[in-house]
């Protein structure tokens, strides 16, 4: 089992909470809204891009729409194989955290 790096983690989880709708753009706002930071839109597409070479998503240019001067978007959405990581990381999350007591968290 290979492990996803905290980021690609992220930008999986947004792609899957926006659906049809995941696109640079929401992704970034989606991924910056969570975090509470400013993500660059390369900090976004380049770790995309990596993705979709490994097979953790896939990538479709829509239509050319007015709203966007007659251009498309690039959508990604996540493969079989990007849940299945997405799957592994939870499962190895969620067995170190059962480890953890509450009250650890809460100590100076």
């Amino acid at each position: 089992m290979k492990l996803l790096s905290s980021h690609d983690e992220m930008l999986l989880l947004a792609i899957l909470s926006l659906g049809d709708n995941a696109y640079g753009l929401t992704i970034r706002r989606e991924v910056s809204r969570a975090t509470g930071k400013d993500w660059s839109i390369g900090a976004i597409y380049d770790p995309l891009y990596r993705l979709e070479k490994k097979g953790y998503v896939e990538s479709s240019l829509t239509e050319p729409t007015s709203e966007r001067g007659g251009r498309s978007k690039r959508v990604f959405l996540i493969t079989s194989r990007g849940k299945k990581a997405l799957r592994e990381q939870k499962t190895v999350r969620d067995k170190l955290w059962r480890k953890i007591p509450e009250t650890t968290l809460n100590k100076s």
